[in-house]
């Protein structure tokens, strides 16, 4: 195993310039989720760093708010450039911190490209409209207009699982919008953002923007508290646990948050499906990242004439999901990202079974390797189904319709993607216009996700969405003007 190592200075990136990268006494180690193996030290940041990183992006503001289109756009692309020349790198990378497979990681650089570009061609639809004033009497003859300009300070806040991705999805449409921008990583997982980071105030003052519009601080929720607690912040985006997700809303108030939380995601087969096609969007989508995705398949809702022989389907290729070293091409599930969670999803496997749940299979784990896991007729208050399992389980549920498909994909908590299967043009309709989650996604995996789509949950899958354009009207507040010539 070789030591990475960091191809940036050492310390944090906050302060005005790329040189003046502020030291940190303490470091935690970075270790491969395979076998253990120490990746690289990285930063540990503190309350002190928060608080200089709070004050150099909030004087930061007074530069990004007045930049042009054309620069804004010209930064992201070179941005864009920057990351594309190191894409192989990052690859590499992001195995090793995160332990997810090869395969995966080459989508999260992929997607994060795409999310940088299409940022950049979003600068130019920052839009405001004309309003007309005379609907009312008082407004005769005045003229009436808003535009959408930067609300400050945004701090990000990314999860563990794709770590460059939701960095960039707040470093991107931030930038984009004119707002100075503080990333937090997950302390699990910062490597790749601290070389993002990096890469992104070189391009800064390649273009002579002072790179204080982009800090990064690392820490634990000592740190995060105080990002998210300051008046100086406008907005605070943040990836993660329903959970900590409240508590962050709560803290913030009433300052603007975009939270995208957990879910425990449903797929509905419907009597007509193409089950071959069905069956092998479980087989994509649900063990996918190592299961340590959002909107991962959890909960498969079967109608009943069907569910025999799309389990038996199921079964048969199951074995296709290789478990493995994650550098490696054909190892579809790796190690989760730590022993306390591989201990959480074992356990929920165990409660599900022995309050009478059918382990169909897997359900055995070697380290902090799971097995595929397929479960069936879990009772719907445990909580390998009521709650966002994180790990490469799917549950399988019998119902006698469509209808009663939806009610129980709608008896949840969560909501923020669903898909369903169906030859039915009608029976789609249904379920886009019933289901009470964010996105509903037809005859493909639930986790299908368009970095260019307004996405986001409802209930405590979150608020707000994320995607370049949408994000940045999430970043940016209206200015109304009212004219009497």
């Amino acid at each position: 195993m070789v030591r990475f190592s960091p191809p940036y200075p050492d310390g944090l990136p906050v302060g005005a310039a790329v040189q003046a990268w502020t030291p940190c006494p303490q470091n935690s180690v970075i270790t491969f989720p395979y076998d253990g193996t120490e990746i690289a030290s990285a930063p540990q940041g503190s309350v002190d760093h928060a608080e200089l990183a709070l004050a150099e992006a909030a004087a930061a503001l007074a530069v990004t708010s007045r930049l042009g289109t054309g620069t804004r756009r010209a930064l992201l692309m070179d941005i864009h450039a920057a990351l594309s020349r190191e894409a192989a790198a990052f690859v590499d990378l992001l195995v090793l911190e995160t332990g997810k497979p090869l395969v995966d990681c080459r989508t999260e650089v992929q997607r994060t490209l795409a999310t940088w570009s299409a940022a950049a061609e979003e600068t130019a639809r920052i839009q405001g409209e004309t309003v007309s004033l005379d609907l009312q009497p008082q407004g005769e003859g005045m003229l009436g207009y808003f535009t959408r300009r930067p609300a400050g300070v945004v701090v990000g806040i990314a999860g563990f699982n794709y770590p460059l991705l939701l960095a960039s999805h707040k470093l991107a449409p931030a930038l984009a919008a004119g707002c100075p921008v503080i990333i937090k990583p997950s302390p699990d997982t910062p490597l790749t953002t601290l070389w993002a980071v990096h890469l992104i105030r070189m391009v800064l003052e390649s273009h002579r923007v002072t790179p204080a519009a982009v800090q990064l601080v690392t820490g634990g929720p000592d740190v995060g508290a105080a990002l998210v607690n300051d008046p100086r912040v406008a907005v605070v985006s943040f990836t993660g646990s329903a959970a900590v997700g409240h508590r962050i809303a709560k803290a913030a108030a009433p300052r603007k948050t975009v939270l995208e939380l957990g879910s425990n995601t449903g797929l509905i087969v419907a009597a007509d499906a193409v089950l071959d096609d069905a069956v092998d969007a479980v087989i994509r989508g649900g063990f996918y990242a190592n299961g340590q995705a959002c909107i991962s398949v959890q909960r498969v809702v079967l109608a009943e004439s069907i569910a025999d022989e799309f389990e038996r389907r199921l079964l048969a290729r199951l074995p296709e999901v290789v478990v493995g070293d994650p550098r490696t091409e054909t190892t579809r599930v790796a190690p989760l990202i730590n022993t306390a969670a591989a201990d959480r999803v074992l356990g929920w496997i165990k409660e599900a079974v022995s309050a009478g749940a059918r382990l169909v299979a897997g359900g055995g784990a070697e380290g902090r390797s799971i097995s595929p896991t397929v479960l069936a007729d879990v009772p719907h208050d445990c909580s390998v189904w009521s709650e966002e399992v994180f790990g490469p389980v799917v549950c399988l549920e019998r119902v006698s319709g469509l209808a009663e498909a939806i009610e129980t994909v709608n008896d949840s908590r969560y909501g923020l993607q669903a898909g369903v299967y169906t030859a039915s043009l009608r029976q789609a309709f249904q379920a886009i216009e019933q289901l009470d989650v964010g996105g509903v996604v037809v005859n493909e995996i639930p986790g299908f996700r368009s970095d260019i789509m307004p996405y986001g949950g409802v209930k405590d899958s979150g608020i707000g969405r994320e995607g370049p354009r949408f994000a940045i009207e999430e970043f940016t507040v209206t200015r109304m003007a009212m004219i009497r010539p």
